[in-house]
């Protein structure tokens, strides 16, 4: 397991614009922290990273899922059923993405074995990252 302290929201952008150049189709990254903890802006930061700063990166907490011509960000926090996962495109986009996902506890059934998991906890004002 690598950590890394991250004191303020420009190394968060830094550290996700560097993590995101070493992603290629098919991976999986599941994102895990309590509400606020930065889930959002690092998967916001990798996509405008490798599609343009320019791109429009909405939160998929409603649509659970936004594509961005081989990446797709999802955001599992409202599913309630783990059948939901088929209807809405996971298991396609594992298969063929770079898969981003909020919220993964719900398809932790679905995940491949080689998954990137990110635990993102506090440190002060900061954030504490744990890569497995």
């Amino acid at each position: 397991m690598k950590e890394y302290i991250l004191n303020n929201i420009d190394e968060t952008h830094k550290w996700a614009r560097e993590f995101a150049k070493i992603l290629h189709a098919p991976v999986t990254v599941a994102l895990h922290g309590d509400l606020g903890m930065g889930k959002s802006e690092i998967a916001r930061t990798i996509i405008k990273t490798l599609r343009g700063e320019d791109t429009v990166v909405p939160s998929p907490t409603f649509t659970l899922v936004q594509n961005y011509d081989g990446i797709s960000h999802f955001d599992l926090y409202r599913v309630v059923d783990e059948s939901e996962l088929t209807e809405i495109g996971l298991q396609y986009a594992i298969d063929n993405d770079i898969t981003l996902i909020e919220w993964p506890d719900i398809a932790k059934n679905m995940l491949p074995e080689n998954t990137i998991h990110i635990y993102i906890s506090e440190n002060g004002n900061g954030r504490k990252l744990a890569i497995q």
